[in-house]
């Protein structure tokens, strides 16, 4: 991923929280019938490495958990957000008029190699955690003992583990840091304005660390 020095996100732990807080991945993989994308929800343990393991699970009916071979690199990309800039928000273009639209966004690509968990125990594990993750912000949370266990029981065993050794972890936020503060704020408040929060606020942060700069 190209990634100019002023969209760099240079932090392991800003990346593990966006990761977090955006769990849902696009699994690319390589295998022997060639380029695949799936999109997962993924767990992110941070305490067996520094760049942390991901794990996931697959329907067994899902060709990629045989396609894909133990050891083999593959790559993860988490989005957190992303939105259209107009020119028309940048208080310097009715000035000028010397700007163009652009898009923003943050992503997190991980790159790991791969470890298919044939192992109910495995499998079993990641979902109670990530039930356990996403069912937190309910009135009433669902637990896995709420299904039957005559219902429970076959369907985890067909889902398959998915484990990630993450090696490599990029971050890139392009949020206007290139541009002046004015540009930057006036178009985080039109993003804001119309519900785009994810970038908005986000580029509301930059540009309050342009005006005290």
């Amino acid at each position: 991923m190209y990634i100019p020095a002023d969209f760099d996100i240079p932090q392991i732990d800003v990346m593990h929280q966006l990761i977090k807080q955006h769990a849902l991945g696009i699994l690319i993989t390589h295998g022997s019938s060639g380029l695949d994308a799936n999109h997962l929800p993924f767990e992110l343990s941070t305490e067996q490495s520094e760049l942390g393991v991901l794990h996931a699970h697959v329907s067994r009916n899902n060709p990629v958990w045989q396609d894909t071979q133990d050891g083999e690199e593959v790559l993860v990309i988490f989005r957190a957000g992303d939105a259209y800039i107009s020119p028309q928000w940048y208080p310097s273009k009715h000035e000028h008029h010397q700007q163009v639209p652009t898009w923003n966004y943050m992503v997190v690509h991980a790159y790991g190699t791969v470890k298919i968990r044939d192992d109910e125990r495995y499998v079993r594990g990641v979902v109670a955690r990530l039930t356990r993750t996403h069912e937190a912000t309910q009135a009433e949370p669902w637990k896995m003992s709420d299904a039957p266990k005559d219902y429970l029981e076959p369907m985890l065993k067909a889902i398959v583990g998915i484990e990630i050794e993450i090696t490599r972890l990029q971050g890139k936020a392009k949020l206007g840091q290139n541009k002046d503060y004015l540009d930057v704020f006036g178009a985080a408040n039109a993003l804001t304005q119309t519900g785009q929060n994810a970038i908005g606020d986000a580029m509301h942060q930059v540009a309050a660390l342009k005006k005290v700069m």
